[in-house]
């Protein structure tokens, strides 16, 4: 009887033994494991990719890009340090606003120039303030609902089939122009046309001149006329 107790207590002992280190080791593994496995959202992917070697980049010499940027839209350098685009229907939209504010630059641009040139008017900063002899209310009830019709046709339209367009054509394309090097040309010198219009807005209010009257001055005499020279004419200029 003595033999049989010793026996029982022992192998009592022995399974709960087994069990407490089944238990430690069931819990280790629980702990080990999670460090184990891939990540399985997005988050814990990498926002940058390396690029190919004959991509280029904003960054000379760089061959990392954020890994929305691919390269696959018109003028992507892989330039967004701030990770704007990396909702894709956000790019989407930011890809168009873009081209609707360098077009209107490029026109900007274009009309500034061509007017100081031949002479039209008087400098294009003031043409806001000069009558026309149209009233501003009539102007303004026609400007008004003229725009907001062809703007909410143009953002159905791009909704409808992402494309750029004008009226019921998407993408508006009357010569046959559209291909991706146009494409390319257009947002590069739509980019250089709103810095453009900056600097166009900066000199008026430090130099008061029209670009080419102010770049004309600065080649006759680049150390007497630039930005430096002409900071401290602000004041007068604004009627402080």
């Amino acid at each position: 009887m003595a033999a049989m107790t010793t026996s029982c207590v022992s192998a009592v002992t022995a399974a709960r033994g087994a069990a407490r280190t089944s238990a430690f080791s069931g819990s280790r593994a629980a702990f080990v494991a999670p460090s184990m496995k891939a990540p399985s959202s997005s988050r814990g992917v990498s926002l940058r990719v390396s690029a190919g070697a004959s991509r280029e980049l904003w960054l000379k010499g760089s061959n990392v890009a954020p890994a929305h940027l691919d390269g696959t839209l018109a003028g992507d350098f892989g330039f967004d340090p701030l990770g704007l685009g990396a909702d894709p229907d956000r790019l989407k939209y930011y890809q168009e606003a873009e081209l609707m504010n360098a077009r209107w630059a490029m026109m900007a641009v274009t009309g500034i120039c061509t007017t100081e040139v031949l002479g039209i008017g008087g400098p294009w900063y003031e043409a806001g303030a000069a009558d026309y002899d149209f009233p501003v209310p009539a102007l303004l009830a026609i400007q008004f609902p003229v725009m907001g019709i062809f703007e909410l046709k143009r953002i159905r339209g791009w909704l409808a089939t992402g494309k750029s367009g004008v009226n019921e054509s998407f993408p508006w394309d009357p010569i046959g122009l559209n291909s991706a090097s146009m494409a390319q040309k257009e947002v590069m010198n739509g980019r250089l046309a709103m810095l453009a219009f900056v600097g166009f807005g900066v000199q008026a209010i430090v130099y008061r001149e029209g670009p080419l009257a102010a770049l004309k001055d600065h080649v006759t005499d680049p150390f007497g006329n630039n930005m430096a020279t002409n900071i401290m004419h602000i004041p007068a200029n604004l009627g402080m």
